[in-house]
């Protein structure tokens, strides 16, 4: 399963805001951490507002925060809430799709593995996400955002 760059977009911004911790965040801040435009920074964090997510604040002091907090954001909620479809294979989302659908077992395996991998999503909050706060405060608020795949090696969980 691939998501889209919508759900990847609201996901980083949901963390960078998390960390933040009710100060206000700009989508510029937002856009030079991740090297993201800020328009499509403006259509997600539209879309996250809309959705119950963020806190907008307009004018020249204003920025986003969390409007939940970040225990009471799931994961797995944001990403059903941020697809359009969640469907790996069309014949999941389209009867008739296919001539063989109503015997087909791969139908049936991918129907699975996409519920598998929401539960697993299901199991995780925001607050999940931002428990390295002190690391990822030093990567995304102090402007030191991810500049090549060697820094990932200071993030990344261990197995």
């Amino acid at each position: 399963m691939r998501l889209t760059l919508h759900t990847d977009f609201a996901l980083r911004v949901l963390i960078q805001v998390g960390v933040n911790e009710g100060k206000l965040t700009t989508i510029k801040e937002i856009a030079q951490t991740f090297h993201i435009s800020k328009a499509h920074l403006m259509k997600v964090v539209n879309d996250l507002s809309q959705k119950g997510y963020l806190d907008t604040v307009r004018g020249r002091n204003g920025g986003i925060r969390l409007m939940r907090r970040p225990r009471d954001i799931n994961i797995g909620q944001v990403v059903r809430e941020t697809e359009n479809q969640l469907d790996v294979i069309g014949c999941l989302e389209h009867k008739g799709y296919c001539p063989i659908q109503r015997v087909c077992v791969l139908r049936g395996l991918l129907s699975d593995a996409t519920e598998a991998f929401l539960a697993v999503l299901d199991e995780h909050t925001l607050a999940d996400l931002i428990k390295p706060k002190r690391l990822l405060s030093s990567l995304l608020l102090n402007g030191h955002g991810l500049t090549d795949r060697s820094d990932l090696a200071v993030v990344a969980p261990k197995a």
